[in-house]
């Protein structure tokens, strides 16, 4: 029973569990599947945490992915060399950006592009600043969220290398619309997906535009990606994992690191409510939103802000006060609403990792 500890009582719930050991194994796994260190670039909205930066440093990582300028500058705190904001920079988080930037001058930041606008609205601040960009541009290859797809990507790349005040670092090709749990179909639909984005990694080369990177895929597919040695990977999830990518990519072994632990808060009409309600765990997706570790789950009947009721065969055995743990199914929201932390070392919580980049700044 590696997720339980010895002093429950002590501990308050809803909350999450951390196990350090098994973060460092998990990062350790990941090394393996790129097969060079250096070609990992984490994205860090997984955990959002100091700490876990500093155990991905620890093991010779230096490059990160961040969705938000928090993120950003906490991964820059502690120990993060070269990092990719991977989200436009707009309205007043462009100066922000710079501020970062300037305060911590031995790191190279970059950001993403995908429009002739956010280029000119960064270029006007560079200007002012006197402070050149790296930048990214963002590839759609059909994720259809963010980005420009390959073919007019080449001429934004082209005005891009002609812009004194901007840098071009490389690609940035996220393929979060790839979700099919069989490996063998997976790769395919990446590889496939992948073609237009080699005709215009070979178009500017022979144009003369240098790509210094090539910042690709997510946990679904980075371990495709490290089949190609000039493509760096961009995994988020497997630091942590959860039981919707346990159950979704068979294929691809991490440790269960975050767990929640919950307690029964009582019993009414012969079912068992918890306290784990929305305000505890992401609530985006249908039920289950989590995977109970001891407990067999009929239904869930119900959950709101705080609280969590199902009917289950187990509800004799629980009492009010009992002590649960769960494992969610999508760890990233989760993470993000919590304020802290428990860490537990030899099956004992031992002190508490603030999330510090779940803050927003304005």
């Amino acid at each position: 029973m590696w997720y339980k500890i010895n002093n429950e009582p002590e501990v308050f719930t809803p909350s999450i569990l951390i196990y350090p050991d098994r973060i460092k194994e998990n990062i350790h796994r990941m090394i393996n599947i790129a097969g060079d260190v250096s070609r990992l670039r984490p994205h860090v909205k997984t955990h959002k945490m100091a700490e876990v930066v500093r155990l991905q440093v620890k093991q010779n990582i230096t490059k990160f992915k961040c969705a938000t300028l928090t993120e950003m500058e906490m991964t820059a705190a502690n120990g993060g060399t070269d990092i990719l904001l991977a989200y436009p920079v707009l309205g007043p988080d462009i100066k922000k950006y710079f501020n970062i930037v300037k305060k911590y001058q031995q790191v190279k930041f970059s950001v993403l592009v995908d429009h002739v606008k956010s280029i000119a609205d960064l270029t006007a601040e560079a200007q002012i600043q006197q402070q050149k960009v790296d930048v990214f541009i963002d590839i759609d290859n059909g994720m259809h969220r963010t980005g420009i797809e390959p073919e007019p990507a080449f001429e934004l790349a082209q005005s891009i290398s002609k812009n004194s005040w901007l840098n071009f670092s490389g690609l940035h090709i996220y393929d979060g619309h790839i979700h099919i749990s069989d490996f063998k179909y997976r790769e395919e639909q990446c590889e496939n997906d992948f073609k237009a984005v080699d005709k215009l990694v070979q178009k500017l080369k022979v144009t003369g535009i240098e790509i210094n990177e090539l910042a690709c895929g997510g946990t679904f597919t980075f371990p495709i990606h490290a089949k190609y040695t000039n493509r760096s990977l961009c995994p988020g999830t497997p630091v942590l994992w959860d039981a919707g990518y346990e159950k979704n990519i068979p294929d691809l072994d991490f440790l269960t690191a975050a767990v929640l632990a919950g307690r029964v808060i009582s019993k009414p009409h012969g079912r068992v409510c918890f306290d784990l309600g929305h305000k505890t765990m992401a609530s985006e997706m249908p039920h289950p939103r989590l995977k109970f570790l001891d407990l067999q789950v009929a239904s869930v009947e119900n959950q709101s802000e705080e609280h969590l009721v199902i009917s289950t065969p187990d509800a004799e055995k629980l009492n009010p006060g009992d002590f649960v743990y769960a494992i969610p199914i999508h760890i990233c929201p989760t993470i993000a609403l919590q304020e802290q932390v428990y860490v537990v070392e030899n099956n004992k919580v031992v002190g508490t990792w603030e999330v510090v980049a779940r803050k927003r700044t304005f």
